[in-house]
């Protein structure tokens, strides 16, 4: 069997993307990993080639952002770097650069690849999710999180990335038969330091949203706000991935939360009655599940 990691990146050094950590965290398990770096106002290009020079395959890409409708232009570059991805390979790892994968449960993903992947009614593997917000202490609690997402799928080209890079779809907008896994994925995405936080606010709206629309929602300032935007939230009581130790430990701000506080919404309480009462989820499924 043989796996290919794959994702793309710009300007992760001023935005500070933890995508080394992402890389890092899923390469053991991945045959060659394959990078679409945007051309970046800062040393991206070097700091991922610096990496791991066997496994490391880059494609310079420029970014289309006149695509930027819903955030299109990020699954034209993930299509770019999955175009990449060799054609011997079996299955294709897909991690964004605010993601990780802990290091305990690799061995659990291996297997289930190996077992899947001679299944032609599979065509993906899906995730748990869990995603901090505003220090790594803290998980998000509400509906509006997430909760599950395909993140490791077969090397077939009529997959493609949906809509803002989220998930996969394949063919004519068709939806990925998947099988869950006893696995998750650490998002980072709302955890950087306040003035990282808020530089990337104010550019990363501009892949979704034209400038009218930033300039009248996006407000600037000098750091972001964390309790201003802050949703219901909940404390973590795990352990962090390996790789991400180095950038928790080095850590140079302070967010405290009151996990008594919740402003969930009616509807958001809805949601989590029927799912705590009779397990239904109503939250969005961009995949199909099945047993493999």
């Amino acid at each position: 069997m043989k796996a290919s990691g794959f994702t793309f990146i710009k300007n992760a050094i001023i935005y500070d993307y933890p995508v080394v950590e992402a890389i890092k965290s899923i390469l053991p398990i991945c045959d060659e990993f394959v990078v679409a770096v945007g051309k970046s106002d800062d040393d991206t290009l070097n700091l991922i080639k610096e990496i791991d020079t066997k496994k490391i395959k880059v494609i310079e890409t420029n970014w289309d952002e006149s695509q930027r409708s819903g955030g299109r232009v990020l699954a034209l570059e993930t299509d770019k770097a999955f175009t990449g991805v060799s054609e011997d390979s079996d299955w294709a790892f897909y991690i964004q650069g605010d993601e990780v994968v802990h290091e305990k449960y690799l061995e659990g993903i291996r297997k289930a690849m190996t077992c899947y992947k001679d299944n032609r009614k599979v065509d993906g593997l899906l995730f748990k999710y869990l995603h901090f917000y505003g220090s790594y202490d803290y998980v998000g609690a509400s509906s509006n999180w997430y909760k599950h997402e395909i993140r490791v799928i077969k090397n077939n080209k009529s997959i493609y990335s949906y809509r803002d890079a989220q998930g996969f779809r394949k063919g004519r907008n068709e939806k990925l038969r998947v099988v869950p896994i006893d696995a998750y994925v650490y998002h980072y995405g709302w955890v950087k330091e306040p003035k990282a936080m808020q530089r990337k606010q104010e550019n990363f709206h501009r892949y979704w949203h034209d400038n009218q629309w930033i300039e009248e929602n996006i407000k600037v300032a000098d750091k972001f706000d964390y309790a201003k935007f802050v949703k219901e939230l909940k404390l973590f009581e795990g352990d962090h991935p390996d790789v991400m130790k180095s950038r928790i430990h080095n850590k140079n701000w302070k967010f405290d939360h009151d996990i008594t506080f919740s402003n969930r919404s009616l509807k958001d309480k809805f949601k989590k009655f029927l799912n705590l009462s009779f397990g239904i989820d109503l939250g969005y499924k961009n995949y199909k599940i099945i047993k493999g």
